[in-house]
């Protein structure tokens, strides 16, 4: 799954990755090394510009709230939930079939946060003993320390209780779709601990290679058939993880000492 990840590039970095034609100044989000579900978030669409003469696609990089709320909902209290969609189900679930059809998106990160449930504290479970598991986290992310480019849907939904003029009356929010979790050996890895990403978790993020990224956000796309292939994950070896501090656990805590490398689990949390 994707729970929680980082995001520290600014506006003007993504936009020479992901070539952005629009992005607006004033929509500048902090750098965040601890996103958690329901923040704004960037992402990658490529959209026609509303009011403009041409009705030709334009990539832009937008604030949306992760969280996916599909149009059709009569509330956005379930978004919370719907941080995640499964590659393996995407195109036919009632709440993400539209959004892989016709407005598919990409979640730029450094990486994302997984968790894995100490062994001793696995035994103590095994056991029945109620204690509650100490995991140790580790980030994930490209080895070659590029953008992390999570494949996603965008949604809008209309809140009817409020005017057309009010600045809220659009919700415009997002999904990280996941796959199976990768079980050749990393790229590179910890001393002790996991030796493939399926050891730390059965899911992750599917990150889109550059050379799916056109293909995956042209919204004139729109045979699933042909969508689905470009579901397939990315070739193994591409990704590192390592242990950091427990206190990205919080989502109160947030910087880039987050993103500290330790050398190994901290104490009570081995693997």
């Amino acid at each position: 799954m994707c729970g929680r990840y980082a995001a520290s590039r600014g506006p003007e970095d993504l936009a020479g990755v992901f070539e952005v034609e629009k992005w607006e100044s004033e929509e500048t989000l902090a750098p965040d090394y601890n996103v958690a579900p329901t923040k704004e978030v960037y992402a990658v669409l490529d959209r026609p510009l509303k009011d403009a003469d041409s009705p030709r696609p334009v990539r832009q990089l937008r604030r949306l709230k992760w969280g996916l709320v599909p149009s059709w909902a009569k509330t956005p209290e379930g978004g919370a939930r719907m941080i995640n969609a499964r590659a393996e189900t995407v195109h036919e679930k009632p709440s993400y079939r539209r959004a892989f059809a016709t407005r598919r998106c990409i979640v730029p990160a450094d990486g994302y946060y997984e968790w894995v449930t100490g062994a001793a504290e696995r035994d103590l479970e095994v056991e029945g003993r109620k204690k509650r598991p100490r995991k140790q986290p580790y980030f994930v992310l490209p080895a070659d320390g590029s953008v992390f480019a999570m494949a996603g849907l965008y949604e809008f939904w209309r809140d009817r209780t409020l005017p057309d003029e009010h600045p809220l009356a659009w919700w415009a929010t997002c999904s990280v779709i996941t796959t199976e979790a990768e079980t050749a050996p990393l790229a590179a890895g910890p001393a002790e601990g996991p030796r493939t990403l399926a050891d730390i978790h059965p899911r992750m993020p599917l990150m889109l290679t550059p050379d799916r990224w056109d293909a995956w956000l042209d919204p004139a796309r729109t045979d699933v058939d042909e969508l689905r292939t470009l579901l397939t994950p990315p070739p193994t070896g591409l990704m590192r993880a390592y242990p950091v501090s427990t206190a990205v656990s919080s989502v109160r805590n947030n910087g880039p000492e987050l993103l500290k490398e330790l050398e190994g689990p901290e104490e009570g949390t081995l693997f």
